[in-house]
């Protein structure tokens, strides 16, 4: 059995798969990253790090690109959607 990690994503409980990245937790949430300016729901698009769609914040802090960091035990994540 593989090891996991539990986080919160708009103050719900996820668990994802230990290396998961926090876009997979933000997605297994049923949320959506974050809220286009034309009110628009945003999701991750490339998953690499160059389209910016999977903004969310991690412990506090803004913009970060949820498909570049892998989740951490006990982490809070909050999304817009």
């Amino acid at each position: 059995m593989s090891e996991s990690v539990s986080v919160r994503v708009n103050g719900k409980p996820v668990t994802v798969r230990a290396g998961a990245t926090v876009a997979v937790a933000v997605l297994a949430s049923g949320a959506t990253c974050r809220t286009s300016v034309t009110g628009q729901p945003r999701s991750p698009l490339c998953g690499m790090g160059t389209c910016f769609e999977c903004r969310v914040a991690i412990n506090g802090e803004p913009q970060r690109r949820s498909c570049q960091v892998l989740c951490e035990a006990n982490m809070e994540i909050e999304a817009n959607g």
